[in-house]
């Protein structure tokens, strides 16, 4: 949906008394963002369009399951105008704070735990729906849940070839025989724990935006902070103080740095090849 296309008539429809102003503003690529003040605030309007009121099911559960840990913008509104779902946030005006607040405030999301892995609702991305199902077993989740869906993608997006499968399958061999001798703790993840997607509001509070929320190991939410950088050394100290991590993490950390890369891969193609690449010549 481009600016132009959202008109007066669509904002009408939105439950606000009188809109005094609109503008488009950055939002990530998935969904059309607009800041709106109205009724003598100011909001955060996330639109879909072509989606039922139901799209913005998981991320506003996900907002609300973090935000009583860790302050996200407070899901306000959600609904369908004209066949485009939408969700309504308070706008939170950004400001600077410190790395080991946020790693604190990340090690305090993580400690929040669940009986099995999964998530209430699935997530819809733009390569696959993700199923969040409820697992008994971390192994089993990740092979079954999050990595065999991706790669049945990229084989059908022509992303693979047959290195890649015999890397990944012993990549993937290599995961299961250990997590079937280790046991994980299922901890609320952000699932999409990059740069882009932390801030700090105009107080100096951390605050944790666009959440792919799912309960897993806590391990694959720090293998995204990896990854592309903006997170400091004391962002790293400051979790493992309020949350040690076990020994030989960063022998972990690589077959959960491949989900995210190998997302990339299929998305934007292989400029992001050689970094999946790196990661499967590993096994």
């Amino acid at each position: 949906m481009s600016a132009y296309q959202l008109n007066q008539k669509w904002l009408s429809q939105l439950p606000f008394r009188q809109i005094e102003d609109w503008r488009p503003v950055a939002g990530g690529d998935i969904n059309a963002a607009y800041q709106i003040k109205a009724d003598q605030r100011t909001y955060f309007l996330k639109v879909q369009p072509h989606q039922s009121a139901s799209y913005f099911d998981h991320e506003k559960r996900g907002l609300e399951e973090i935000g009583a840990l860790v302050k996200t913008p407070a899901p306000l509104a959600q609904g369908q105008i004209q066949g485009d779902a939408y969700l309504v946030l308070e706008w939170l005006e950004s400001g600077s704070g410190s790395q080991a607040d946020l790693g604190r405030a990340v090690a305090r999301m993580h400690a929040q735990h669940a009986k099995q892995f999964g998530f209430y609702e699935n997530h819809t991305t733009r390569a696959l729906v993700k199923n969040n199902a409820w697992n008994d077993s971390w192994r089993d989740f990740y092979l079954k849940q999050r990595l065999d869906p991706e790669i049945a993608v990229a084989k059908e997006n022509g992303r693979w070839n047959d290195w890649r499968e015999t890397h990944y399958q012993k990549m993937r061999q290599a995961f299961s025989d250990y997590y079937d001798q280790h046991q994980v703790i299922p901890s609320l993840l952000h699932g999409d724990l990059w740069a882009g997607n932390y801030m700090f509001d105009d107080t100096g509070q951390p605050v944790l935006i666009d959440p792919d929320a799912v309960y897993g190991d806590r391990e694959f939410d720090l293998a995204m902070t990896t990854i592309f950088g903006g997170f400091e050394p004391a962002f790293y100290q400051a979790y493992q103080q309020e949350y040690p991590l076990a020994k030989g993490v960063n022998e972990r950390l690589p077959w959960y740095q491949f989900y995210y890369l190998c997302m990339h891969l299929i998305l934007f193609g292989e400029t992001y090849g050689p970094a999946v690449d790196g990661i499967l010549e590993r096994y």
